[in-house]
C-alpha cells in the first residue's frame, strides 16, 4: 500500500514518528545492569513537573554553558544520560523539545542536535535492545496526535533514560541553556483506542562505532550509500514513517528486502549548498485500509544515500534513520525484553556510559572531535 502524503495534513505535518506511540504496558527490567553500567537508579533525575490543566508533562534537563564557536568549528555539547521517571498513569500523545536560555527564552532550533527518550524496560522491534521511544533533531516538527485515537501509555513509576546533545552555531557563548520536552499525555482509561509501539532503524544498527555506539559513518568524496536490514520481532502495520539525515543527504529509502518492494523513499529539503533543512513524512494509508503489513519471515532494509561535493572526506558525517508508528496484529504477543543479552547490554552500555556522558565537541572538515582545552565535564 502506497502512502498518501495529503491523506491528512494535520497528521502528516505533526507526526513524524522517531517514536513518540502506543505501547503495551511495559516489563520491568530485572537482574544487573550489566558491566560497567552504574545502576539505573543512581543515574541523575531530570527535572519532571505536572501542568494537569493542560495535560502536559514538562521533562527539563539541567542547564549548562555552551561555547561559542570558532571559524570552521562549531560548538557542540553532549550531555549526560538522566533518568526520568513518569509521576502517574498516563498516555503520551504529543512530543516538542526546546532549547531554552538562562532568561527561559528559546533559541533557535539550530542549537538542538538531539534528543533521545528510551525505555531500558522493553525492546525495540527490530533489535533485542532497549525501546528507543523518541528521538527528535532541529528538523522534526512538533509531534501531535489524537489523544482520544493514539497515545503511549506508561505506568506511575516507570523510569525512562534520556540523553541530549546541543550546538552552538553562533560565535557567542551561552550560559545556563537547557533542553525541555513538553509531552502532551491523557490519563489511562479506555482510550486511547489504538496500542501500537514505536519503531526505529539506523544505518550502523545494531551497535554503530565501537567503542561507544555512534551512529554516524564517514562521507568519501561524492556519492556514499550505507545500508542495514532485518526483521521485526512480531506481524503487524507501519502506519508513519519519517527519518533523520545530516547535510549532503539525497535520499533515505525503506524497502522490504525480501520482494524488492520499495515501501518509502524520501529526498530531504536542502538549501544551495546541501544542508538538510527538513526530511519529508508519510503515512502509509489507503481507501481500503491503514498501514503497511510487515512479517517476522521477511526483511527490511533502510539505505542512506549521501552526495559529498566538498572533495574531501567527512569523518562521521553522515547519519540514517528512519521510525514511525508500528500496530502489532491482533492477537500477536511482544516478546519480553532480555537483559541478559548481549546487544541488550551493549546498546545500554553506551546509552548510559558511553554516549551519556558530558563531553564538549567540535564539528569541522575533519568531523566531530572534543577539541585539545575541552573538559569532559561540567
Amino acid at each position: 500500500m502506497r502512502p498518501l502524503q495529503h491523506f491528512s495534513q494535520h497528521f502528516s505535518q505533526r507526526a513524524l514518528w522517531l517514536g513518540l506511540a502506543l505501547a503495551a504496558p511495559a516489563w520491568r527490567v530485572s537482574g544487573p545492569a550489566g558491566p560497567g553500567i552504574p545502576p539505573l537508579t543512581a543515574l541523575p533525575s531530570a527535572r519532571v513537573s505536572v501542568d494537569s490543566l493542560h495535560e502536559v508533562l514538562l521533562v527539563e534537563l539541567p542547564p549548562t554553558d555552551l561555547s561559542a564557536s570558532t571559524p570552521g568549528e562549531e560548538s557542540m555539547l553532549s550531555l549526560p544520560a538522566y533518568q526520568v521517571r513518569i509521576p502517574m498513569d498516563l498516555a503520551l500523545a504529543s512530543a516538542r523539545v526546546d532549547v531554552l536560555d538562562s532568561a527561559g527564552h528559546e533559541l533557535p532550533r539550530t542549537f538542538l542536535h538531539h534528543l533521545t527518550l528510551t525505555d531500558p524496560g522493553r525492546r525495540d522491534l527490530f533489535l533485542p535492545t532497549q525501546l528507543h521511544i523518541l528521538a527528535v533533531s532541529k528538523e522534526t516538527p512538533t509531534i501531535e496526535m489524537p489523544k482520544l485515537l493514539l497515545g503511549l501509555p506508561l505506568p506511575r513509576g516507570e523510569r525512562l533514560l534520556t540523553i541530549g546533545m546541543l550546538t552552538n552555531p553562533t560565535r557567542t557563548a551561552y550560559h545556563g541553556v537547557r533542553i525541555r520536552a513538553t509531552l502532551g499525555y491523557r490519563r489511562l482509561g479506555f482510550f486511547p483506542i489504538l496500542q501500537a509501539y514505536p519503531w526505529g532503524m539506523d544505518a550502523m544498527f545494531p551497535l554503530g562505532h565501537p567503542p561507544d555506539g555512534t551512529k554516524g559513518f564517514d562521507l568519501a568524496p561524492g556519492r556514499t550509500v550505507r545500508s542495514w536490514e532485518s526483521s521485526p520481532a512480531v506481524p503487524g502495520y507501519l502506519l508513519g514513517i519519517g527519518g533523520h539525515m545530516h547535510d549532503y543527504g539525497a535520499s533515505l529509502e525503506l524497502a522490504d528486502a525480501t520482494t524488492g518492494e520499495v515501501l518509502w523513499h524520501a529526498v530531504p529539503v536542502r538549501d544551495s549548498v546541501g544542508h538538510v533543512l527538513s526530511m519529508p513524512i508519510a503515512w502509509f494509508c489507503g481507501w481500503h485500509g491503514v498501514g503497511v503489513h510487515i512479517l517476522p519471515t521477511h526483511r527490511y532494509r533502510i539505505t542512506a544515500t549521501y552526495e559529498n561535493p566538498t572533495g574531501h572526506v567527512l569523518p562521521d558525517g553522515g547519519m540514517g534513520a528512519v521510525g514511525g508508528l508500528f500496530v502489532p496484529d491482533r492477537g500477536a504477543r511482544w516478546p519480553v525484553v532480555d537483559t541478559t543479552n548481549a546487544v541488550y547490554q551493549q546498546d545500554l552500555h553506551d546509552v548510559v556510559v558511553s554516549v551519556g556522558s558530558s563531553q564538549a565537541m567540535s564539528m569541522g572538515a575533519g568531523g566531530m572531535r572534543p577539541p585539545p582545552s575541552a573538559s569532559t565535564s561540567r
